[in-house]
C-alpha cells in the first residue's frame, strides 16, 4: 500500500499526525533547548567535584584512627569478657558457680553445701546469666567477709539479692538465704518458645 492509494481524509490524517509526532519527538528527546536539565556546565561542575574530593580525602584520612579505636576497642571487650564462666552447657556453668562460691564459702569459715535453687536470665543478645540460691548458718562477719570475697573474684559475678534473719544460739549465728548470679555467654541458656 502507498500513499498514492489512500483516499484524501486518511492522507491528511497521516500528514497532520507526523506534523505533530515529530515536534513531541524533539522536544521529548531534548533537541529544542540549549542543554539537558541534567547537565551541568564546566564552570559548576569543578569546584562541585572538588569539595566532593575534598569530603572524600577527609573521610579516607579518618579511616586509619577509627581502625586503631576499633581495635582498641576489640582488645578490651576480650579483657572484660575474661571475666564470663567458659563452659560447654548451662548446668556446666551452674556447676562452676556453686563451687565457687562454696569455695570462697568454707575459705571464710562457712558451710554452704546445699544449693536451694538454680536459675538462668537473659541479660542480652549475647549474654546471660546463671544463678544459685544456697542457704546457710554463719557469724555476720563471715558473711561480710564472703561477700567482700565475691566482690574480689575476676568473674563477673552478683549478688542477686540477700535475706538474713537472727537466731536464737549463743554464738549469734544468722540464717542466710543468698543469689549468686554470674556472666555467661547466651548460647548456653535455651530459647524460650512461643506458642504453648
Amino acid at each position: 500500500m502507498n500513499i498514492g492509494n489512500l483516499d484524501r481524509r486518511w492522507r491528511t490524517v497521516l500528514v497532520a499526525s507526523a506534523a505533530l509526532l515529530v515536534p513531541a519527538a524533539a522536544w521529548r528527546f531534548g533537541l529544542f533547548g540549549s542543554a539537558d536539565a541534567n547537565a551541568v556546565s564546566p564552570s559548576v561542575a569543578i569546584p562541585i567535584a572538588e569539595n566532593r574530593l575534598a569530603a572524600l580525602r577527609v573521610r579516607a584520612a579518618s579511616v586509619p584512627g577509627k581502625e586503631e579505636r576499633f581495635q582498641k576497642a576489640q582488645a578490651e571487650l576480650a579483657t572484660r569478657e575474661k571475666g564470663i564462666l567458659k563452659a560447654d552447657t548451662r548446668a556446666q556453668a551452674q556447676a562452676q558457680l556453686i563451687e565457687m562460691v562454696q569455695t570462697i564459702a568454707r575459705a571464710n569459715g562457712i558451710e554452704a553445701r546445699g544449693v536451694e535453687r538454680m536459675g538462668e536470665l537473659v541479660v542480652s543478645n549475647d549474654y546471660g546469666e546463671v544463678n544459685v540460691d544456697l542457704a546457710f548458718s554463719c557469724g555476720i562477719e563471715q558473711l561480710v567477709n564472703l561477700l567482700a570475697s565475691l566482690a574480689d573474684q575476676p568473674q563477673i559475678m552478683a549478688v542477686n539479692s540477700l535475706r538474713v534473719t537472727g537466731g536464737n544460739d549463743k554464738k549469734k549465728s544468722i540464717q542466710v538465704r543468698l543469689s549468686v548470679g554470674a556472666l555467661v555467654a547466651r548460647k548456653l541458656l535455651p530459647e524460650k518458645k512461643v506458642g504453648r
